[in-house]
């Protein structure tokens, strides 16, 4: 585990390099003879992290606001129509945007028609410090869907920003442990959201409660901890 502080470079490289929140890419650096290198440098003090295969990297900090990143999953509330598309809460300082013709298959004749309060899985695709954020609902390389668009249903919870990139890790055991216990379907936004669907409010609360509980910002619990926490609930 490495720890940077602001203006420290990172050694990310890769072929095909993907920078997360806390991270930026000066393309403007020189080296010792003069030609220009792309460095990488922290702008948020925290954890240096990086995927399996060195291809994604962030810093992993305490940070309770979601900075937008592209290509990250987000979960949003449509608060506005406007035009041709929507404006989206996704818990950052600007809304974002989305325009009716992101999703798979649409044309200017065939689009969804979102409501107000509506929640939408989506896919960053311009993240800016200057420009407010848009999103997109389909993958960036099939151009299909991949289990992006309108969330219908279910519950969403709200948890630490830290909580949802480890819900991504497949090493992680609170989601292989729930889906062992309950039939559920769940989109996780690296936004702080999480949506699940179950079969019934009971089993929709129980892992709406497991989630929070497991939360590093609130009680933190170990899988002993949540096998029991969801054994109690089953006997109410």
């Amino acid at each position: 585990m490495t720890i940077v502080l602001p203006g420290e470079r990172a050694p990310a490289r890769h072929v095909n390099l993907k920078l997360g929140p806390g991270l930026f890419q000066n393309s403007n650096a020189s080296t010792s003879t003069g030609r220009a290198a792309p460095s990488i440098f922290a702008t948020r003090a925290g954890t240096l992290n990086h995927s399996s295969n060195g291809s994604k990297w962030w810093i992993e900090s305490n940070a309770r606001r979601y900075v937008p990143a592209a290509q990250e999953s987000v979960i949003g509330v449509v608060v506005q129509k406007q035009g041709e598309g929507f404006r989206l809460d996704i818990g950052t300082a600007h809304s974002a945007n989305l325009d009716g013709l992101a999703f798979e298959g649409a044309t200017k004749r065939n689009k969804p028609n979102l409501k107000v309060g509506s929640l939408i899985y989506g896919r960053i695709s311009l993240a800016h410090k200057d420009m407010e954020p848009e999103l997109e609902c389909f993958d960036a390389q099939s151009r299909k869907s991949e289990g992006f668009g309108e969330l219908k249903g279910g519950f969403l919870v709200r948890c630490s920003l830290r909580l949802c990139r480890q819900l991504l890790d497949p090493k992680y055991f609170l989601l292989p442990l729930l889906g062992s216990l309950f039939p559920l379907e769940i989109a996780v936004g690296l936004n702080g959201r999480v949506w699940i669907s179950s079969q019934d409010a009971k089993r929709t609360i129980a892992i709406a409660q497991a989630i929070e509980a497991a939360d590093p910002d609130a009680q933190g619990m170990d899988e002993d901890g949540i096998r029991t926490l969801l054994e109690d609930l089953g006997r109410k």
